[in-house]
């Protein structure tokens, strides 16, 4: 049985079970604060759960990819090293939402297992909950009751706490759970060690094959347990480790999940997988495999590497894969990039994402490959430098600061510089790495990190957004709960009706007033977490019941709406003129300016940048209504031609945006009439990664700030040069400018000409060279001129020359050719350099170093004279 048709039957089994069968959620979270990624197939249903939406349907089912690298749920340490671990793995799972629960759920499960997979029954094991005390928690006897029916008794074990109650995270939904093991060893290995002891005991071949979570509690701030209001089924059952039991094999790599892959590269690389454990390259080879399904799927789903949050994570595991291929494969050049095709063949029909997004996931794989290969060479040559200095000291251990600064600044692995210190016979001095690594976590974390407490709920009420319709609305406090951070005490409020809009969709969340007649508060900034809409406020109100009047901040509500509304012009007048493969990455809208990502594989010309500003423009003098459809089924806006982006969550029901003939999925806010945008100035255009560029524009105020501040620099530049015509002045001032350099120019050759007669009568025998320590106030290009010219005349020569030109120190050294193995310019200028603080380089013969410290000259002189 392949994989795809496992996968198939699971879908088709709980479709006669009456489920609806949904497609997985995007594996990257743009809208819950708790979590980067979907580490489980419940996260997408997370709301259901709290009872913040209706479910779709009572019964759900469908296949989740998830990704597991980060925070509780991280098992990226584990990849390579087992044979089930992995970053990226999908999760196969039925849901009721307040419909079935144990018993049915048990059923199915062993149903699905035994008479449709066909899994032996006396190969399974199932664990319960033995209960907690320290929470009054009781043993999960009716799961008991119900396994009875289907296993013998004394293949039911309990299990404790940290295996047996599942949670997401430190808050949110959780209930007792059921496991079920299966024992994949050979009758003689059976004969020797019972199952029992092995399930929950990390045996490769007697694994948690699925988990039957029961969702009874919702986890609070404060870590009590309180009761959700009904009870739920989540299960989960690993994909991978399914194929592994009904293909028969020992590893989830020897599937065909992964066989493909590791057949790739071993074509590629002309190592051979063997399976082997402990083989470093067997390892690499199970990182790599895993690692480019992890990164292929994120990047799919708009999260491309980048140096922080989502991206950095995504970056980390890429370079993982990239090292371990560089360490144990000996692969120099980029490759992970020609497995993406490999997995759009294997994945592509229940993913249809990685088919269309399959050449930017290619190209953003290529480019990081290579910047990181470079980095790799950069590290390398660095951390030879830190390891001679270590032992030119006599010492045994590389300073942590300097390994960190490596990961830091290079990028460079630290397990890659353990493992090149153990084979100097070297350590790391660890606790120092740490502490530096600590450091860095916390300087990024304190300033935007809340700590924060439970909800206080006043009332039980749907809360209302009226901010499409109105920036002002009479409104009172349904819930409030404290925050705390470096800066102090605040809360956050949800509204009974709230004009404020939450970020989202690249808008940024409204700002404003929250005020009545006894007190006013600022509201800070405007977000939606878990269904509700929230509001930061600089303080609690004496009355959090009363009524309150809530003012959006007008002007940047208008600025916002107008650069959101651009947006959705700039993006069909890009795909007019570039081509419909351009797609929309990313974006940020904001009342001072709009950043716009989108896919597209090459510069933009002047020509294109000239024609998008007048295609959007036109749009905007058009003064075009916008027409808006709210609350409509998805299929209906996507039959209407509205544009919905991978990577994106929609519901069933669906906000569609259309100015003319641009359509969108969108739940921004927005201009009544294009005139409103005023202009539109393309300030940028960049690259953020392979495949991506970015243009960075204004619109409406700030537009009109910038011609007007454009005229005034015209007017100040006229009245600079007394002239009507600025341009014929200035090209005028550039031909006498370029006349006296010349002029300039031929003075400093001829005073160099006479500096080079006395420099060569100053040369001192010292040893085996000719030394010559001179200070001088010659500008750079005259001293190289004069030091290239003495290399080829003094032979046996040490050139250097220390020099103070419009207050900048620089040294300059040179080495004639006969000395060449004697001497180097690059290490006697580094050295010196130290002196003015400064630093520089070149090659053996020439080398030069700038600084910032030009009373070390006098040091640097003294020290050269001893060279």
């Amino acid at each position: 049985m392949t994989s795809q048709e496992i996968r198939q039957q699971f879908l088709d089994y709980f479709k006669s079970k009456n489920h609806l069968i949904v497609p997985s959620a995007p594996i990257v979270l743009k809208d819950d604060p708790t979590l980067m990624f979907s580490n489980s197939g419940m996260t997408q249903f997370k709301d259901y759960f709290l009872g913040y939406k209706e479910p779709k349907a009572p019964r759900i089912a469908d296949t989740q990819k998830c990704l597991r690298v980060s925070g509780k749920h991280n098992d990226l340490d584990d990849v390579g090293r087992d044979t089930y671990h992995h970053t990226m793995f999908e999760m196969l799972g039925n849901w009721s939402f307040g419909d079935y629960f144990k018993k049915d759920a048990i059923d199915f499960a062993w149903e699905l297992l035994t008479e449709v997979y066909g899994i032996p029954k006396e190969n399974l094991y199932v664990t319960i909950f033995e209960g907690d005390a320290t929470e009054n928690l009781e043993r999960d006897q009716d799961a008991y009751n119900f396994w009875k029916s289907h296993i013998s008794e004394d293949r039911i074990i309990n299990g404790n706490k940290k295996d047996n109650f599942w949670e997401m995270g430190e808050s949110g939904p959780c209930g007792p759970c059921s496991e079920i093991h299966v024992d994949l060893r050979t009758p003689e290995e059976k004969a020797k060690v019972s199952g029992l002891e092995l399930v929950n005991n990390d045996h490769p071949q007697v694994v948690e094959v699925w988990n039957l979570v029961f969702m009874e509690f919702n986890r609070k701030a404060d870590k009590s347990l309180e009761k959700l209001p009904q009870q739920h089924v989540d299960t989960g059952m690993g994909f991978e480790r399914l194929c592994m039991a009904l293909q028969g094999k020992s590893s989830n790599y020897d599937t065909d999940v992964f066989t493909p892959l590791i057949a790739k590269v071993e074509e590629l690389s002309g190592k051979k997988y063997t399976g082997v454990l402990e083989d470093e390259k067997d390892i690499a080879i199970r990182v790599v495999v895993d690692h480019i399904r992890a990164v292929s799927f994120a990047i799919a789903d708009g999260q491309l590497p980048s140096n922080g949050g989502a991206g950095y994570v995504i970056r980390r595991i890429l370079r993982r894969g990239i090292s371990y291929s560089y360490r144990f494969l000996d692969m120099k050049e980029p490759f992970l990039f020609e497995l993406v095709s490999v997995l759009q063949n294997q994945m592509g029909k229940f993913f249809p994402e990685l088919e269309k997004q399959g050449k930017l996931v290619t190209e953003v794989i290529k480019s990081e490959e290579e910047s990181f290969l470079r980095t790799i060479e950069r590290g390398l040559i660095r951390l030879d430098s830190i390891i001679k200095e270590t032992q030119e000291k006599g010492g045994k251990i590389l300073a942590g600061d300097k390994i960190f600064e490596l990961y830091d600044t290079y990028g460079f692995p630290a397990d890659l510089s353990r493992i090149i210190a153990e084979e100097k016979q070297l350590t790391i001095d660890e606790e120092g790495f740490e502490k530096h690594m600590y450091i860095r976590i916390e300087d990024s974390r304190i300033g935007s990190a809340f700590k924060v407490f439970d909800w206080v709920v006043l009332e039980e009420k749907p809360e209302n957004f009226v901010g499409y319709d109105q920036i002002e609305a009479e409104t009172y406090i349904t819930r409030y709960r404290k925050v705390e951070n470096k800066d102090g005490e605040f809360y956050q409020v949800v509204l009974s009706n709230s004009p404020f809009y939450p970020e989202g969709g690249g808008q940024i969340g409204d700002k404003g007033i929250l005020e009545n007649a006894v007190e006013s508060f600022e509201v800070l900034g405007t977000k939606k977490e878990n269904g509700l809409i929230i509001s930061l406020i600089n303080g609690l109100p004496k009355d959090a019941g009363a009524v309150f009047y809530a003012k959006v901040n007008a002007t940047e509500r208008k600025n916002s709406q107008a650069n959101h509304s651009v947006t959705h012009l700039l993006h069909e007048a890009l795909r007019e003129v570039l081509g419909t493969h351009v797609e929309q990455k990313g974006s940020f809208v904001g009342p001072d300016y709009l950043r716009f990502d989108f896919s597209h594989f090459s510069k933009m010309t002047e020509e294109e940048l000239a024609l998008i500003e007048e295609k959007v423009n036109a749009k905007i003098k058009e003064n075009i209504a916008l027409q808006e459809f709210r609350n409509i089924p998805i299929q209906e806006a996507i039959d209407k031609g509205a544009m919905a982006l991978f990577g994106e969550k929609y519901g069933d029901n669906v906000r569609m945006i259309q100015f003319g003939t641009s359509k969108e999925l969108c739940g921004g806010t927005h201009v009544q009439h294009t005139s409103e945008i005023g202009h539109f100035k393309i300030n940028s255009e960049s690259s953020v990664a392979a495949g991506i560029r970015r243009i960075e524009a204004i619109s409406g105020d700030k537009s009109e700030e910038y011609f007007r501040n454009l005229e005034k620099q015209m007017m100040d530049i006229s009245q600079l040069l007394k002239s009507k015509d600025p341009v014929k002045s200035i090209e005028k001032l550039m031909e006498e400018n370029a006349a006296l350099k010349s002029e300039v120019d031929a003075l400093k050759k001829e005073k160099a000409k006479g500096e080079i007669g006395e420099w060569k009568t100053a040369y001192e025998h010292k040893g085996d060279k000719q030394l010559l320590v001179k200070k001088t106030s010659l500008d750079a290009g005259s001293v190289k001129d004069i030091v290239f010219q003495l290399k080829k005349e003094i032979p046996t020569s040490v050139t250097i020359v220390l020099s103070d030109y419009d207050g900048k120190p620089m040294i300059t050294v040179g080495i004639s050719d006969d000395l060449a193995a004697s001497y180097q310019a690059g290490t006697i200028v580094k050295d010196l350099a130290k002196e003015i603080q400064g630093g520089g380089g070149g090659n053996p013969g020439f080398a030069t170093a700038g600084g910032k410290n030009l009373d070390g000259l006098e040091n640097a002189y003294q020290k050269a004279l001893n060279v």
